[in-house]
C-alpha cells in the first residue's frame, strides 16, 4: 500500500537558514585507530575557507574529519539535535559534496534530529576512491562511520545516488537501519536506448582520465552543473561551482558509470524498516515515474511530492525541506522526533 503526502506549501526561508560554523581545529581528525598518514591526509584535504561557506545561512553545524578505521579519512558534517533524537545518516548524490547537498536543510533537520552527512569516496574531503569507484564501498563507509560516532541505528536518507547507496546501506547492514528515505532515485537509471549507448561509453571516459596525468586535475564542475540544471541566485550557483571543483571529474565519471550498473530490482522488495521515497516530480534527470515505482516496491512506502527538479535541494530548500521532514517524520516511529501538533 503506497501512502501519497503533497506538501505544496513551503515554510518560511528563515527556517531553513543553516550556516556551516568552522570553529577552531575543525580540521582534528577524529579516528578509530591511529595512523601514520593522517597528517598528511590532513594537509591534502585543506580547502579555502570560501569554498566552504554557504551563501546567507546561518546556523551551527559542525565539520570534522574523521578516520575510518582501514580505510582512510573523510569530513563529517554533524548537528546535535535534541537530546536523545533519533539519527538521519545523509547520503549525498554523485559529483556534488555533503555541504553542497545537504547544507541548506541541516538546520530544519536538526531541531528534530540528530543530522550526520560526510563526504562520500572521491568527493569533496571523502576517501580516495581509487581506480575504481563502487557503491558497494560507499555503503560500507557509512557504516564504518556510524560504528565510529558509536551511532547504534539511524535512518538513512539518499539523495538520487545517494539514494542507491542508501539502499545497500539497508541491504548489507539491515541491523543498523531503522528507516529509509530515498529522495530524487530509483531502482535503476538504465531504460532508454541512449542511456545504455551512454553508459556504454563511460568505462573508456572513465579510464582515459584516471590514466592520463594531465587530465586528472579536471574537475567536475561542468558535469555536475549540467546534473543540477540552471540556478537563478548567482550567488548559489557560485557556491556550488566552488563545491564541484572538489571532486575530480575522473571520480565523477567513474560514479556515474556505478550509478548506471546499480539495480535493486530483484531485492529491493525485501526492504522490511519503515520507507519513504520523496519525488522530485520536475527531475529532468531521474524521471518521476520511475522515483514512483521505487516507491510501488517497497512494502509499506509512502510517496512525499517536492515540486522542483534535480536540484530543488540547492535551489528551494525551503521547499525540499518541508517535505524531507514529512518524509523523516513518516519513518521514525519516536516520538521525540516529532513536533508536538503532529504527535
Amino acid at each position: 500500500m503506497i501512502r501519497r503526502v503533497d506538501l505544496r506549501h513551503a515554510c518560511s526561508a528563515s527556517q531553513v537558514r543553516a550556516h556551516i560554523h568552522h570553529q577552531h581545529g575543525e580540521n582534528q581528525v577524529v579516528s578509530g585507530s591511529s595512523g601514520a598518514d593522517r597528517r598528511l591526509v590532513l594537509a591534502a584535504s585543506r580547502e579555502s575557507e570560501a569554498v566552504r561557506q554557504v551563501p546567507q545561512e546561518a546556523g551551527t553545524p559542525v565539520s570534522r574529519l574523521v578516520e575510518l578505521p582501514g580505510r582512510g579519512v573523510t569530513r563529517v558534517w554533524e548537528c546535535a539535535g535534541p537530546r536523545d533524537a533519533p539519527t538521519l545518516m545523509l547520503i549525498h548524490g554523485v559529483t556534488v559534496t555533503a555541504e553542497l547537498n545537504w547544507a541548506r536543510v541541516f538546520a530544519p533537520l536538526s531541531r528534530h534530529f540528530r543530522v550526520v552527512a560526510m563526504d562520500l569516496r572521491g568527493h569533496g574531503d571523502g576517501i580516495d576512491a581509487g581506480v575504481r569507484f563502487r557503491l558497494e564501498d560507499c555503503a560500507d563507509d557509512v557504516a564504518a562511520l556510524a560504528e565510529v560516532l558509536a551511532i547504534r541505528s539511524f535512518v538513512a536518507v539518499g539523495y538520487s545516488m545517494g539514494g542507491m547507496v542508501a539502499q545497500l546501506v539497508c541491504r548489507r547492514h539491515a541491523p543498523m537501519v531503522s528507516g529509509l528515505v530515498l529522495c530524487a532515485t530509483a531502482r535503476n537509471v538504465l531504460g532508454s536506448p541512449a542511456e545504455k549507448l551512454a553508459a556504454l561509453a563511460l568505462p573508456a571516459a572513465a579510464a582515459a582520465f584516471w590514466w592520463n596525468p594531465l587530465l586528472q586535475p579536471v574537475s567536475a564542475e561542468i558535469l555536475g552543473m549540467a546534473l543540477l540544471g540552471p540556478m537563478d541566485d548567482p550567488a548559489t550557483a557560485r557556491w556550488a561551482r566552488a563545491q564541484l571543483r572538489r571532486t575530480p571529474l575522473g571520480t565523477a565519471l567513474a560514479a556515474v558509470q556505478a550509478v548506471c550498473e546499480f539495480t535493486s530490482h530483484s531485492w529491493i522488495s525485501q526492504v522490511d524498516v519503515p520507507a519513504a521515497v520523496v519525488v522530485t516530480t520536475r527531475d529532468r534527470v531521474v524521471p518521476p515515474g520511475r522515483q514512483r515505482k521505487l516507491a510501488e516496491a517497497i512494502p509499506g512506502a509512502s510517496i512525499h511530492e517536492a515540486d522542483g527538479d534535480h536540484a530543488v535541494c540547492i535551489t528551494a530548500p525551503q521547499v525540499f525541506a518541508q517535505v524531507l521532514l514529512q518524509a523523516c517524520w513518516s519513518v521514525t516511529p519516536d516520538l521525540l522526533a516529532r513536533p508536538q501538533s503532529a504527535g
